[in-house]
């Protein structure tokens, strides 16, 4: 009886088993073919579908995601709220003194707000502003140019950056968009800016060098984002937008690449200082960096990847990596999310104490070069102090208006910091002898 009663458990045990590894065996068949089939087309795309929702059709979780970049989440430095700089930090409205964003400086916000964040600013609704400011801020771009350009990216991209901004406004309807990071067709990862397709060729070193068929795929994952993260200006005659990579991607090789240019954004209507004006150099400050070195893509902390089922996709909720530390940092950073966020408090802490102490700086320095002009102190002998002037406020820029506050390449942030207070204070210093100079 005992022997049946324990043929009959091994039985039921056999049976059970077989079934939990049939059942293992499936749901592992089910989730590779899930693993292969990703996403399911349903709704026709080429380089006219410009409007996101008709990508979210076939792929509903990326577009939640970007969705989401209207989220208005902070970090201890930056965030997405359209909050305004110059009233947070009331000095840069004079070191803007004579320029646009001295009327109006905000804090970016996601990428869903691109281009209604561009229609309400006053520097576009108080001044007028070329075509060239859109190549960033609208979705479809690469359409628009080749559109207008009859089939031509570059000579579009040329007429485009000429007109009114006002006028190429009519010709879009969306922000950010799908397409403008991936081919329509083949779903791949692509740059589409003709600003940056343009100056890679002079970082690579090769004029036909394009991204877009000779970059790894783990270099897309950062270009697709440097296409519009970068410092730029706009080149005469035709305002075409022009990335100032000729001689590098370093703070004073772009700096030296405008000296040649002998290129000026605005004059100061303080100090008569020609002076140039940093945008949101990204790219450049974070290729000087640990993570770049390392071979981080900007992807890899800003859309890390996230499992749903068996697909893994990047989270296409472009935030601060601040926002999402166990995904974004810890998949490389074995410490405790906390551990994580104060080491990444604690370099931004420094930067921007650095940064303070470097606005104070230059404060001093615009007040004493006023100072000597009114005492009297002669154009020609301010050139130095004006050159001075112009090198220190870049420096000074170039930290603020990229938006890590210092974390893409720290110790690069503090020497350029470090550089921009030595400027600033040896123009003090001379404006102030050449005052004591003239009153004698």
């Amino acid at each position: 009886m005992k022997s049946k009663s324990a043929m009959l458990i091994l039985i039921v045990l056999t049976a059970v088993a077989t079934y939990g590894v049939t059942a293992l065996l499936m749901n592992i068949g089910e989730r590779k073919a899930e693993a292969k089939n990703p996403f399911l087309l349903l709704a026709e795309l080429d380089e006219s579908v410009t409007d996101p929702a008709e990508w979210g059709k076939s792929f509903p979780h990326q577009y939640d995601g970007y969705l989401r970049t209207v989220d208005t989440n902070r970090t201890r430095y930056g965030g997405s709220e359209a909050y305004s700089k110059i009233d947070m930090v009331p000095e840069w409205k004079r070191f803007f003194a004579g320029y646009a964003f001295g009327v109006d400086y905000r804090e970016e916000r996601g990428h869903a707000y691109s281009l209604l964040d561009q229609k309400e600013t006053l520097r576009t609704q108080d001044y007028k502003q070329p075509g060239a400011c859109i190549q960033c801020h609208a979705g479809g771009m690469k359409h628009v140019y080749e559109t207008l350009g009859d089939g031509d990216l570059n000579a579009g991209f040329a007429k485009v950056c000429a007109m009114p901004l006002e006028d190429v406004w009519t010709h879009v309807e969306h922000p950010v968009s799908c397409v403008d990071c991936h081919d329509p067709d083949t779903l791949a990862l692509r740059v589409t800016r003709p600003g940056f397709l343009n100056a890679i060729k002079h970082v690579k070193g090769d004029m036909e060098y394009d991204p877009n068929t000779r970059a790894t795929r783990q270099e897309m994952r950062t270009f697709v984002c440097a296409q519009c993260h970068v410092e730029y200006y706009f080149s005469k005659p035709g305002k075409l937008v022009t990335y100032p990579w000729a001689n590098g991607l370093k703070m004073e090789e772009i700096e030296a690449y405008y000296d040649e240019l002998d290129f000026t954004d605005w004059t100061h209507a303080e100090t008569g200082a020609p002076m140039l004006k940093a945008q949101h150099p990204e790219f450049e400050l974070w290729s000087q960096g640990i993570h770049a070195r390392s071979g981080v893509a900007c992807a890899d902390c800003h859309m890390p990847y996230m499992r749903l089922g068996a697909a893994k996709v990047s989270d296409h909720h472009i935030r601060s990596p601040l926002l999402n530390i166990s995904r974004a940092c810890l998949p490389c950073h074995r410490f405790p999310e906390q551990e994580m966020l104060s080491r990444a408090e604690a370099v931004q802490d420094r930067t921007r104490s650095i940064m303070a102490r470097a606005e104070t700086a230059l404060d001093d320095m615009i007040t004493a070069i006023v100072d000597a002009k009114e005492s009297g102190v002669s154009a020609e002998s301010l050139e130095k102090v004006l050159a001075y002037h112009r090198k220190a406020q870049w420096r000074l820029d170039f930290i603020g208006a990229e938006n890590s506050m210092g974390f893409h390449a720290s110790q690069e942030s503090a020497r350029i910091l470090a550089e921009s207070i030595d400027y600033a204070r040896t123009a003090e210093g001379l404006a102030n002898w050449l005052s004591a100079t003239q009153e004698k």
